[in-house]
């Protein structure tokens, strides 16, 4: 499988593809709904959203091993920490682009100045910026993916 490459610009084209009615191929949620919930990614990779480790520890490695790998998330997954009920952090699906991009250079900023720093995240452990880009690669690729809004050869990682 293909994922997207982890850099901003690449990644705000898809988004920009991005419609407010636009119906997902599964799952529940709404484009809006899936641009916050792909923010809450990008916030708990610098440590501004905390989330408990919900595996046990000698279960990190292999969750890890999957990042490494090519497999893609499973469809219809189901994160535990992601909440049943949604409520929208903005009014509309732009502003909602809007938090995702401000957040993803105060990523980058972070890791700028923090170049060793490693942050938890719920199902995979404590990560390294590497790992977040590989995770954020796999994560944004599957929900474009659910959108219907496809990678091109020359947008991989």
């Amino acid at each position: 499988m293909n994922y997207i490459t982890p850099d901003l610009v690449t990644i705000l084209h898809h988004l920009d593809q991005l419609k407010s009615d636009a119906q997902p191929l599964w799952g529940t949620m709404s484009a809006q709904e899936m641009v916050e919930h792909l923010t809450d990614g990008v916030k708990m990779s610098y440590g501004k959203l905390i989330i408990p480790l919900e595996i046990k520890e000698d279960q990190i490695e292999k969750a890890q091993g999957f990042l490494d790998s090519e497999h893609p998330f499973p469809k219809e997954f189901k994160a535990a920490f992601v909440p049943k009920e949604i409520t929208l952090r903005h009014e509309e699906l732009e502003l909602a682009i809007d938090e995702f991009t401000m957040e993803w250079v105060d990523y980058l900023d972070y890791y700028e100045e923090n170049p060793t720093a490693k942050h938890l995240h719920p199902y995979f452990g404590e990560l390294t910026f590497d790992q977040w880009q590989r995770l954020q690669s796999k994560h944004i690729t599957h929900h474009l993916t659910q959108f219907g809004i496809p990678i091109s050869e020359e947008e991989v990682a």
